[in-house]
């Protein structure tokens, strides 16, 4: 498959892995503050780094755990180092960095992982469409201009884990969420095929269910969305910290009901 315009940042091919822009450096978590910021202690003392996180970050901001970072070394930067992984009580790696899970599955979907997307030529990214001005992950074409030769994918960052190895989605409200759903369920109207694709950057996660007790319309739609023909796929990610390298691995189940 030809990635077409997808732009892969700073994650870069490492055999069968696609490696972090620099090496992984390791620290202990002191606060998450601002939503943006995190004080950690590392070897070289106490620094303040970037969280490329949204979300609540719930049950991975413990005070004490172990985290790993990197560092841009860009003088222009106000805070050079960003939060890319954190261990959680139970041991546990997880990736907080959100912003890479697009590009995880773009390069998953064009290394043929996700079976399930494989019959496709071409792939663009965050291409306008929908009745509220959204903007889809990746959208999937063949040679054909029919709508059934189109295929819509939506990602999600799921790093919420709790009890018996399940992973909930979201860590907060999200009305945006809610927003894409229903996007969702007017493409598969359509004819086109509608994706929401959940990409688990937890290793302590064996199946993800919708977090009800935290956004109940999102459960909702989300369940309204399945119902209505909407696909949904939920794939988990394995680090090599050794190579500072990080990959998807493999498909788990999606409990709605």
């Amino acid at each position: 498959m030809n990635c077409g315009q997808v732009l892969i940042d700073w994650l870069r091919h490492w055999g069968d892995k696609m490696q972090f822009p620099q090496p992984l450096q390791e620290g202990r978590l002191i606060r998450r503050y601002k939503r943006f910021l995190a004080d950690i202690e590392t070897c070289d003392g106490t620094k303040t780094i970037h969280c490329p996180n949204t979300g609540s970050m719930k049950n991975c901001q413990q005070p004490g755990c172990r985290v790993w970072f990197t560092d841009s070394g860009n003088p222009k930067r106000k805070y050079p180092c960003t939060w890319q992984l954190v261990e959680t009580s139970t041991g546990d790696s997880v990736g907080i960095n959100t912003t890479l899970a697009n590009s995880l599955v773009a390069e998953a979907i064009d290394a043929g992982v996700v079976s399930e997307l494989a019959d496709f030529g071409q792939m663009r990214t965050e291409v306008r469409y929908g009745r509220q001005n959204s903007r889809i992950d990746i959208l999937l074409t063949k040679a054909y201009a029919r709508a059934e030769d189109t295929c819509y994918v939506e990602i999600k960052n799921v790093s919420l884990g709790v009890e018996n190895r399940v992973g909930l989605f979201p860590d907060a409200v999200t009305s945006r969420g809610q927003k894409h759903l229903q996007e969702l369920m007017d493409i598969q109207r359509t004819g086109a095929r509608a994706v929401l694709f959940f990409c688990v950057q937890h290793t302590g996660i064996d199946r993800v269910r919708p977090a009800d007790e935290i956004d109940a319309r999102y459960g909702r739609l989300l369940r309204e969305a399945q119902i209505q023909g909407v696909e949904l796929l939920a794939y988990r990610t394995r680090f090599d910290l050794s190579a500072s390298a990080i990959t998807l691995k493999d498909r788990i189940p999606i409990e709605c009901i």
